[in-house]
Parts: structure tokens; sequence; C-alpha cells
């Protein structure tokens, strides 16, 4: 829209609305409806170039096939949205007004030229997401999280709690899983680290994985699944599906909003509560938020082994006090000691991920929770990355490296048939 030389970007907007208000008066919907989607598509564009082509607007050919393209993206996708959804580098697409659109690429931020015509327009794209996944947004239910088709996670909120129009924030998921190779490319993890967390998800180790926004906990979160066997029944819960498991005996849970008379919500809590009796291998669930944590320890304790879970905490420690937050708002009047005694009997293992200044994603620590010491749960970090400056481009410095301390779950999972090389352990660094 910035680079249109003969219009400015009002004019532009207005001659695209009034093109489109055109374009839907003369096409069939109830026939297109029907018709299968690449062939709609095609039959709609050749109407929209005939009537942008009998408009008499001082445009380019270039321009208006991009006017065209524009109308097009508005019938039957997301608008001004879908060439940042088609573009596979931008990993978060944050709207903060219809007219202010930035771009995450490679860990930075940058602004794009893109606009929508005013806060209607954006407001009709929010509901145009939130209703595809049976969601709703309003006054009276301001906030709304929902996902694309490809598993991108949206979030919107609205005024009167937002205070400059609609804002609407995508966390991009790519159509292929990141995977294990991939993060060792991007230097995310070592092979020995791998090979320790791959073992630990073979041996069944309940495995809590904490970071901040955006640091990654779902990607490494599905990277980990991938290591469970195809044998054992997984049921995930999550707030908004976005977890992308390949297994074939796998039951997928999603939370469900209040309605419009504010019932009907159905939480985490609930959704792992029942989950326990569907005779699940393993329970995932994509994100501990609040009361769901202390079934989900129960669960951990009670046969329910190598199951998996995020938290958003900046270190393992912070991860357990969230946790040891998240089970009082239960009100269950269960003494201090005793939530401490249960996670530290119920998880074996936190792994702390961050995105660091430069944009890139690394697993700071794998520590293991090795029991009690009085009050307080005994933590050994096992592998950690060594941050040892900034280079002149800006990039982290830094190695990953073995602490020397061989874990004590190493023993369990040896008699599960996942035993781990001594050497894995040695103190050294790696790049």
């Amino acid at each position: 829209m910035a680079n249109l030389q003969s219009f400015e970007r009002a004019e532009y907007q207005q001659v695209k609305s009034d093109l489109h208000r055109k374009i839907l008066d003369r096409l069939d919907l109830e026939k297109l409806g029907k018709t299968s989607g690449d062939s709609a598509r095609d039959e709609v564009l050749v109407v929209i170039r005939n009537a942008v082509n009998s408009e008499v607007v001082p445009l380019s050919f270039a321009e208006r096939e991009r006017l065209s393209r524009e109308i097009l993206d508005e019938i039957f996708g997301l608008g001004p949205l879908e060439p940042l959804l088609k573009d596979h580098t931008i990993s978060d697409i944050l709207v903060n007004c219809f007219d202010r659109v930035y771009i995450e690429r490679a860990g930075k931020l940058e602004l794009t030229g893109l606009s929508f015509k005013d806060n209607s327009h954006l407001m009709q794209i929010i509901e145009r997401i939130v209703s595809r996944v049976g969601r709703r947004v309003d006054e009276s239910s301001p906030m709304v999280d929902a996902r694309l088709a490809d598993g991108s996670r949206v979030n919107a909120i609205i005024p009167p709690l937002a205070i400059d129009g609609p804002c609407l924030s995508i966390r991009r998921f790519g159509r292929e899983p990141v995977t294990a190779r991939q993060m060792i490319e991007n230097h995310t993890l070592t092979e020995p680290m791998l090979e320790l967390l791959s073992a630990m998800v073979k041996g069944r180790l309940n495995i809590l994985i904490s970071g901040g926004t955006g640091a990654g906990k779902t990607t490494l979160l599905n990277v980990l699944s991938g290591y469970i066997p195809n044998s054992d029944r997984i049921v995930t819960i999550e707030d908004a599906a976005e977890l992308q498991l390949k297994q074939e005996h796998i039951v997928r849970l999603e939370t469900r909003p209040p309605n419009i008379e504010g019932k009907g919500a159905v939480r985490q809590r609930e959704l792992v509560i029942n989950s326990l009796r569907m005779r699940p291998d393993r329970i995932v669930v994509g994100e501990v938020r609040g009361e769901e944590a202390f079934d989900m320890l129960q669960a951990m304790n009670t046969g329910h082994e190598g199951s998996l879970t995020t938290v958003h905490a900046n270190s393992p420690r912070d991860a357990l006090a969230r946790v040891e937050n998240m089970v009082s708002m239960a009100n269950l009047n269960i003494p201090e000691r005793a939530v401490r005694h249960q996670i530290a009997a119920a998880l074996h293992a936190v792994i702390q991920i961050a995105r660091l200044s430069d944009g890139t994603r690394k697993v700071i620590t794998i520590s293991e929770l090795a029991g009690m010491d009085g009050d307080m749960p005994v933590m050994h970090d096992i592998f950690e990355f060594d941050r040892t400056g900034i280079d002149d481009s800006g990039k982290v410095r830094g190695t990953f490296r073995a602490t020397g301390i061989h874990p004590e779950f190493a023993d369990r999972l040896a008699t599960a048939g996942a035993r781990l090389r001594p050497a894995l352990f040695e103190a050294k660094a790696e790049v």
C-alpha cells in the first residue's frame, strides 16, 4: 500500500471497498459455497479482474492486479493478513491498530506497510477468524483465543478493553513442525542434550518445560512428544489446540469458553480430570495456567508417568514456585510443605528454554529434581548454556556444557531400556 504512488492510502482503500461491495452483489454466494475451493477462487478472480478493469481509476496494470488479489483475499481469506500468512519466514503478526501492522522475522520486529481500511474492517477479520473455531468476540466477551487452520495461535482483544481499537496477535506455526535435527542446526540445543531428552521421554519421566513468552516451549514440547512410542495412548489438553503430535493413538481435547449467557465454559481442570477416565498412558497439557496444576501432579503421581507440560517462568526455580502457586488456586488447603513434596515426587526434570536478545532460542538448562532438602525441592543442573557476551553483529556468544553431575534418574532410565552413556555427563563445553 505504501508503494502506491497514484493514490493516497485512504483513497485506495475506498476504491477497494466500493469494488468489494459491487463484486459481492454480482456473485452467487450460494452457488460458490457448493463449488470446490480452487474453482471458486478462479471464478471469482475473473469477476474481480473484469470489475477492476471496468473502473475508471488511475492505476497501473500491476496495481490493478494487486487490487484484484486483495479483494479476492477479502472474500476468501483474511484480507491484508493473507500475504503475511503465506510468508513462512514470519513468526509473529502483531496488529496494534488498523493501520499499524508489525511482524517478527528472525527474532526482530519490523513495521509493515500493510493496513486495514478502518477499525470496522479489522473487526470483520477478527470475527471471521474466531467464528471458524466456534468462538465469539464482542463487548460482553472482549478477549478471545483462537487458532487458524494451520494451527497458528490467535489472540484478539477489542474495545472497551483495547483503547485504540481492536488488537490482534498471531503466533505462527509452520506447516511442518520443527524437527529435532533443525533444533540442533539452529543451535537451540546439542546432540548430547537431545540424546538425554529423548531418553527421558522414552523412559517415561515427567517433564516440565519452562520459559517466557515466545521462547519456544510449544515447539520443544512438539519435538519431545515425537519420542513417545506409537503404542502409548496419549491425551492432549490445550486452551487453543496447537500441538502437532504424529502418533496414531491420540485424543485431542480443547477448552471451551462460556456462551453468550456466560454458561457452558469447560476449563482445563475439568478436561484433565476427565482425561483420567479415558485410560491414557500419557497426558500432555499444552500449558498449565491455573488450578489444573494440582490434577496434573495427581495424574503424574498415580500411574500416568511420562507426561509432559509447559509453564511460563524465567528459571527452573521460578517454574516450581509457579506450579506451587497454581496448586494453591485450587483452594484445597494443602500445607505448603505437602505441595512441595508432591511437586518433587511428580516431576523428574525441568527444561528451561529462552529467547535471547538476538532472537535465537536456546535450551538454557536441563535440571533434575532429586527429592527434598528440608522444605525445599533439590535441583541439579545437568546441562546448561553459558553466555559469555555479545559479538560485533549483536549475536549472543556462549557454549553448551555438561555440568558433570550424573542424574539420579539414570538408573530408572536404564531399567526402562533407555540406558545413557556415562560419557554423556562428563563436564565439557560445546559451541
